[in-house]
């Protein structure tokens, strides 16, 4: 049974006749004829009396029309199946950008589709390919080198990070102890590629898993770090440690959005997307 013959038999009877179906349909009258024959031949059973130029449904037709309308319903309603933002999403995001940017993006995306179910992990970069391979995650926020990639991965690079060498306070702080985030290669080179353009006196160092855990310890004077500017913009306005730009020559980070090549973009990823390159463009 054809969708397209259901959908000539409804119309038959909406329009009152073959005539006014093949022109509403853009068909041939002989393509309506053949959509009609080919029904009933299917179904065993005659759907219309042809009574000379007239056409009038028999008991048959009379019964089947609701079913015929509900397969048509039932199909049409089927075509809005996704296009709504539903389901579930699963993000996987650096802590630094959870902690300072995406919030405010998360509480906007709940607003307008509460219908999804969202998942946020915290994230190490070394985990994003795999994370992403293995369907673990439908989306990743990354911090990474620049001109960063990673094969079967569609990258976009949101915004290149303002890099910033924050310091104590206090004169009895330590300024010759690197505080390194654990972020892997990518953010050691970048800091000790900063250590050595600028010639500081670094003679110890102490890795940490998170931005959050070294602001705390620059702010107690255990020593120096250099960090994205968005991560301590706060704290830099209250002068609880201080901070000095890096120049733009100098190596960076960049935040990346990312998803596997293969992957069917849903309208609750296609959403995320949009909504995260939407607030990007005020990122400092």
């Amino acid at each position: 049974m054809e969708l397209r013959h259901l959908i000539t038999f409804k119309a038959i009877v909406d329009k009152n006749g073959f005539n006014k179906a093949a022109e509403y349909l853009g068909y041939a009258q002989s393509s309506i004829t053949t959509h009609v024959k080919e029904l009933e031949k299917e179904l065993g059973r005659p759907l219309f009396d042809r009574l000379g130029k007239r056409v009038v449904l028999t008991q048959f037709g009379k019964q089947y029309l609701p079913y015929a309308n509900q397969i048509i319903e039932l199909y049409n309603q089927s075509l809005t199946i996704e296009q709504e933002p539903q389901g579930e999403l699963t993000l996987g995001i650096s802590e630094s950008l959870t902690i300072c940017r995406i919030p405010i993006i998360l509480l906007e995306f709940k607003q307008k589709y509460p219908k999804v179910t969202l998942y946020v992990k915290s994230l190490e970069n070394y985990d994003v390919t795999k994370s992403l391979q293995s369907g673990d995650i439908d989306l990743a926020l990354v911090l990474e080198k620049e001109e960063w990639a990673q094969e079967g991965l569609h990258i976009e690079e949101l915004v290149r990070e303002k890099m910033v060498l924050i310091s104590p306070n206090s004169k009895a702080g330590t300024l010759n102890t690197a505080l390194y985030s654990d972020l892997r290669c990518s953010y050691k080179s970048v800091f000790d590629d900063y250590i050595a353009l600028n010639q500081l006196d670094i003679n110890d160092s102490i890795e940490f898993q998170s931005i959050e855990a070294i602001k705390h310890c620059v702010k107690t004077g255990l020593g120096v770090s250099l960090v994205p500017f968005f991560s301590v913009k706060e704290e830099l306005k209250k002068g609880i440690f201080k901070g000095k730009e890096a120049s733009k020559e100098q190596k960076s980070l960049s935040t990346y959005l990312t998803f596997h090549k293969n992957k069917w973009l849903s309208p609750s990823i296609t959403s995320m997307i949009e909504l995260v390159q939407k607030h990007a463009i005020t990122w400092e």
